[in-house]
């Protein structure tokens, strides 16, 4: 299975692909293919000895690895798409905190934490308010609730206490759930927690070993335990609200301890990060979880037999002020993580105007320089956010944390609210309109929904104003760039012409969904304090309509379409998982947002999806340094998403493995997203440390056209000086796209407009593979 050694000057190009997920046959470029390591989820392919054109430009021995089935399989991935997101979004919230050794590291960390586990809480009682809420307590004991479904009547004439300890066990298994589809994935990267190396000193070196067992197990049992205890909680408070009994409140006080420490010790990081394995902290946070497993089983035993009477009443005891109180600390939290992400921008702006002194813009240092902006980078982009390193700073730079953790928490309630508020509006239809109680969902959910649609609102106008006044800017761009690259095209072309410029403007919308985000967290998070007034017994329609004079009805009325909304949300994000996998151009979007969320370790919500580069990373390590150690020079090709895996590779090599390395890049989202997104982890020092492994033997391949990858260090054209000085300046080059607007000589049609697509067929990919091949073996050559 593997290689034998070659020539000391044969050069290996090892492709990696993107998110787009193709067959090795694809990625080679070649009709054939076989395995030559790896297994089916990530492997290693060669194109089939014994059939003709099986090496690549400049005779190099063509390998790709492919990854694409790593993240998880088709089933999975649909199901986690839509019960995972939020857990999710929210893990990738804190790795957008600012850079490591700022003062508000640890706090940041603590709060994302958190709100991490105040997600696991709700998923808890939005399964309690179906189960336990609605069926149990509210429709169960109503004759009219039950007429026609005869999958309730069964256990209408049982104790309450039984009937809730039964229906108990849903908001139990929806736990479970959860646990299994964030867990069970990861066990089959096992064998890979333990990279080649563990060389360099920053933090994105490290991508292979954050999802490393002791925190990921540390963190489950945590949120097993508080989840566990929540509905242990709600169970002992219905129980207490009907009449206490010593057992009762006894139970009250055990789970609320448990709960109560397992909420410390999330935010404890030297316990759930910094102690090795099978230290105290494993033998506590199992203790908790396996204590919580106990409690939940005495509490339904004592639930089911306790002999007191109960009182039903219009409601669950305790749980409208449950689900206040959650949303409300979730509230305090982002407003606790936004204002310090708030006072960390501003301590880096001026520390960065101290440094920089006049703060100059990336196009007016350069001006200075002499070197003429690209007529392909905007000039509002610039001014608005590439700094004195060229780094984008934009609206998410610094606030990252604090806006994608509102986002995950916005739908997060958004969905749960949803859960309830449907499933009553399913039970009410055959209830007695003048029956005894109305089944209905707490006005918590009501407000929730709300504000759902309040923000949904609000970022449909932000992102048609932002369409409409960026419009112009980004056309003027767009003309720019296609009369430089098509000066002489003949009037037949226009209709191309203007294709290529839409495609061009289309592209550069990119940076501007930042903003998108931005404002749909914001409205999130000053509308979620809402749940208060749910609390104090305050319906939307009337104190909507008291404050602003906006009818009650209109008011409800925007709630039941909020509703259907959220609704036609998750059906979305069903039917982009299916189709995710059978439509690739839908895969290449959707897939982009789901690989650069699972890129990253689980360090705040362990039932999010596993990492996958906890064995990408490794394995791609482990297999270059054998073909290295093999005699091969290694020329590492990625696409897309490919490239920030190779980044992390080269991060964790040994020099000697890099001395006999070179990169090629192509579709990179490097700068353009993870130098934005996630400033402390990708940054300019990390990508020149990546140059200078691979001795500046790296060349990226960029074009106007693709709305997710760009240029690395500058963005000039092929006839201009880089706006870089040094090595760095020889990365870039852009590409023409397309090549022509006219049809070729025997063709019929113009060439296509590649975007993101990979392009290993062009002939200018295959340039940059015959210089980078032939550098490598320059290199290798004797003294």
């Amino acid at each position: 299975m593997t290689s034998k050694p070659g020539a000391s000057d044969d050069v290996v190009e090892l492709r990696v692909h993107g998110v787009s997920g193709a067959d090795a046959e694809q990625i080679l470029d070649r009709p054939h293919s076989h395995q030559v390591a790896g297994d089916r989820s990530g492997g290693f392919y060669r194109p089939r000895p014994g059939y003709p054109d099986t090496r690549g430009p400049a005779g190099v021995t063509l390998e790709a690895y492919r990854w694409g089935e790593l993240p998880s399989g088709t089933t999975v991935r649909t199901l986690s798409l839509m019960f995972l997101l939020p857990f999710m979004l929210c893990n990738v919230a804190i790795w957008m905190r600012p850079p490591p050794g700022h003062k508000s590291d640890s706090g940041v960390k603590a709060l994302c934490r958190l709100l991490a586990l105040s997600l696991t809480m709700l998923y808890v009682l939005a399964a309690m308010g179906v189960a336990l809420d609605l069926v149990a307590w509210r429709c169960v004991p109503n004759p009219s609730c039950l007429a026609g479904r005869p999958w309730l009547s069964w256990i209408s004439d049982r104790p309450p206490g039984l009937t809730l300890a039964v229906f108990a066990l849903l908001p139990f298994g929806a736990l479970m759930l959860v646990w299994l589809l964030g867990v069970r994935p990861g066990r089959n990267f096992a064998a890979f927690h333990t990279p080649i190396s563990t060389s360099g000193g920053h933090q994105l070196s490290a991508v292979g070993q954050w999802d490393r067992a002791p925190t990921v197990d540390r963190l489950c049992s945590l949120h097993g335990a508080a989840g566990l205890m929540t509905l242990s909680l709600g169970l002992v408070a219905a129980r207490i609200g009907s009449g206490p009994s010593p057992l009762s409140v006894a139970l009250a006080v055990v789970s609320g301890a448990v709960l109560l420490a397992s909420i410390v010790l999330v935010c404890a990081h030297p316990f759930v990060d910094l102690l090795p394995t099978d230290s105290y902290a494993d033998r506590i946070a199992r203790g908790l979880r396996n204590l919580a497993f106990v409690l939940i089983a005495v509490v339904l035993v004592a639930v089911s037999v306790d002999p007191t009477p109960w009182r039903i009443r219009d409601g669950l005891p305790g749980y409208a002020t449950a689900v206040g109180l959650v949303i409300s600390s979730q509230a305090v939290l982002l407003f606790l993580l936004g204002a310090g992400a708030l006072i960390a921008r501003s301590r880096r702006r001026h520390n960065t105007a101290d440094t920089t002194g006049s703060g100059e813009s990336f196009d007016r240092g350069d001006a200075g320089r002499g070197a003429a902006p690209a007529p392909s980078v905007e000039p509002d982009e610039a001014r608005r956010g590439f700094g004195r390193n060229g780094l984008g700073a934009g609206p998410l730079r610094g606030l990252g944390a604090p806006v994608i953790a509102a986002s995950a928490t916005g739908l997060a309630v958004a969905i749960s609210a949803d859960l309830v508020y449907r499933v009553a509006d399913f039970l009410n239809r055959r209830a007695d309109a003048d029956g005894e109680r109305a089944i209905s969902p707490p006005l918590g959910y009501k407000w929730a929904i709300f504000v759902f649609l309040v923000a949904a609102a609000a970022t449909l106008l932000a992102a048609l104003i932002i369409v409409l006044a960026s419009r112009i800017p980004r056309m003027r761009t767009a003309r720019a760039t296609v009369a430089h690259d098509f000066p002489d095209a003949p009037p037949a072309a226009r209709y191309r012409l203007h294709e290529v410029e839409r495609m061009i403007a289309r592209a550069r919308f990119t940076e501007r969904v930042e903003s998108l985000a931005v404002v749909y967290a914001s409205v999130v998070g000053v509308g979620m304090p809402s749940s208060l007034l749910g609390m104090l017994g305050l319906a939307p329609g009337p104190t909507v309509q008291q404050l602003t004079g906006i009818p009650a009805a209109a008011t409800n009325f925007g709630i039941q379409m909020g509703s259907f909304l959220i609704a036609a949300v998750v059906f979305a994000l069903l039917v982009g998982g299916v189709f995710a996998y059978r439509t690739s151009r839908f895969r290449r979007y959707v897939g982009v947002l789901w690989d650069l969320g699972t890129f990253w370790p689980r360090v705040a919500h362990p039932f999010a999806p596993p990492c996958y580069a906890e064995r990408a990373v490794p394995e791609l390590s482990r297999r270059i340094a054998h073909l290295t150690d093999q005699g091969h020079g290694v020329l590492l090709t990625g696409h897309s998403h490919g490239s920030v895996l190779l980044a992390a590779t080269i991060l964790q090599l040994p020099p000697e493995v890099c001395g006999r390395l070179a990169l090629l890049t192509y579709g990179s989202p490097l700068r353009r997203l993870y130098a934005r997104l996630f400033p402390a982890y990708v940054s300019d020092e990390v990508l020149r440390d990546v140059g200078d492994r691979v001795n500046w033997r790296w060349i990226n391949l960029w074009r106007d056209t693709d709305p997710i990858g760009g240029w690395v260090f500058s963005p000039h054209r092929p006839e201009r000086p880089p706006t870089v000085s040094g090595a760095a300046g020889t990365v870039d080059r852009r590409l023409r796209d397309p090549v022509g607007v006219v049809p070729p000589p025997g063709d019929s049609v113009p060439h296509p407009i590649v975007g993101h697509w990979p392009g290993e067929s062009d002939p200018r990919f295959e340039t940059a593979v015959t210089e980078l091949a032939s550098r490598l073996r320059e290199h290798d050559k004797p003294v």
